[in-house]
């Protein structure tokens, strides 16, 4: 089974910045990732993984980020860890999820405008 890694916030930015090929996942429901979700982060919830990963992530060796609310959250967790049961090769977790982004400042997205927070 391949390895889930935890990523802190300089990390994921670091990622973000340099433009490497990688996928950002939301698993929190669908209400809290339209209110505001990372910049082009994707929803999945922990419990639909094994449905629709192969559809919204074609290719296992990308680096998937899979965060959640905060670092009590466990939602993350189990989506990278179903992601990486599944073949996923690079598989990390934001683990002070999107509590930590919003009290750095940094700019969410929603499903009705962008927003900055």
């Amino acid at each position: 089974m391949n390895t889930v890694r935890i990523i802190d916030r300089g990390e994921l930015l670091a990622c973000m910045d340099s433009g490497m090929a990688m996928r950002l996942i939301e698993a929190l429901p669908e209400r809290y990732y339209n209110e505001a979700h990372l910049p082009g982060a994707v929803r999945l919830n922990h419990d639909e993984v094994r449905a629709q990963a192969a559809d919204l992530l074609p290719d296992r060796d990308a680096l998937v980020v899979v965060y959640c609310a905060n670092a009590r959250c466990r939602n993350s967790h189990m989506a990278a860890n179903t992601l990486a049961a599944m073949g996923y090769t690079q598989v990390a977790v934001y683990a002070d999820g999107k509590q930590d982004w919003l009290d750095a400042g940094l700019r969410v997205e929603s499903e009705s405008t962008d927003a900055s927070v």
